[in-house]
């Protein structure tokens, strides 16, 4: 590991490092039981392994937190990954995590942008000149209000969906460690050829450490999908240790737009009053059904004006 003193010595990462200390002394601990009792081996294996996970996990947070914005001049992110996931609701959190997926697939399709289903609507890649800037603030909680298909008594339902932002770039900032990875491979479902559906070519990527995720199916041999959940993964890395380095430091943020973390509640799409409000910004857009057949000009620039004039 690197001199960890420069973690203690900041003020951004000191909380970090004691809690790095304190594992490293952990880890000395039981090292020390079992030279002197060889016969603990097995007892005390996982739990050396545990603390070593954590530590390391620590330490790429405090390297994310501490990194100089400098590294990302030159290296933009060259596309984005948009995960979708349905929230409170039951099904109808589904339906709208779907109604999601599709009016960005459509503002991208207006844009000009490369779009690719990486995992159905649960996981969609986007490539195009700006898609991160335009984008980057769409992550969040999303919430709708509205009568299902389904309701006989026209109730009205509230069900959310998150919107995860993930930026992939040319050179990823996290080097992801083949130690730290469990990798497992599946046929792909739906449609694309004898190839895909018979032979195992999806991936699916665990980061042991942090217990991220990806999986990856879009791709029709098993090595190009491997490589591009890789990428996913070192993007949805980066984006994780961002999310907990501002919500450690959050009071000292002052942007209108939030922290861009996927848990923060940023919109709500109102059928009965036609109308989509940006508590971040508190401001309301009408026409509804425009907006999710993908016309988000009018939100985007607005978010992207607000994100210039708070930086």
């Amino acid at each position: 590991m690197n001199n960890i003193q420069e973690y203690r010595d900041d003020d951004r990462t000191k909380y970090l490092a004691l809690e790095y200390d304190r594992l490293s002394k952990e880890i000395e601990r039981v090292q020390e039981m079992l030279v002197a009792d060889p016969n603990l081996a097995e007892l005390v294996q996982d739990e050396i392994k545990e603390h070593e996970n954590a530590r390391k996990a620590l330490f790429n947070e405090m390297q994310a937190i501490r990194a100089p914005e400098e590294d990302t001049v030159g290296n933009e992110p060259v596309a984005i990954v948009m995960e979708f996931r349905a929230g409170a609701g039951g099904n109808e959190a589904s339906l709208f995590a779907n109604d999601l997926a599709r009016m960005y697939l459509k503002y991208a399709e207006s844009k000009g942008w490369e779009t690719k289903l990486l995992d159905d609507l649960e996981a969609i890649e986007v490539k195009g000149s700006g898609v991160y800037e335009a984008l980057r603030w769409e992550t969040g909680v999303h919430r709708v209000q509205r009568i299902p298909v389904t309701e006989k008594s026209g109730r009205i339902h509230t069900s959310t969906a998150s919107v995860a932002i993930l930026p992939v770039r040319k050179y990823p900032k996290f080097e992801l460690n083949p130690a730290d990875l469990q990798i497992e491979f599946s046929r792909s479902g739906g449609a694309g050829g004898q190839n895909v559906n018979k032979v195992e070519t999806a991936v699916r990527l665990v980061h042991i450490p942090t217990g991220l995720e990806v999986r990856c199916q879009s791709e029709r041999s098993q090595k190009a999908n491997r490589d591009k959940a890789m990428a996913i993964l070192s993007a949805k890395l980066e984006t994780f240790f961002e999310e907990k380095a501002a919500k450690e430091h959050a009071e000292n943020r002052k942007s209108q737009i939030g922290t861009g973390d996927r848990s923060e509640k940023i919109r709500t799409y109102n059928f009965t009053q036609d109308r989509v409000t940006d508590h971040r910004i508190k401001e309301s857009w009408h026409n509804i059904e425009r907006i999710l057949q993908g016309d988000l000009g009018g939100i985007v620039e607005t978010l992207k004006e607000k994100a210039s004039v708070a930086s």
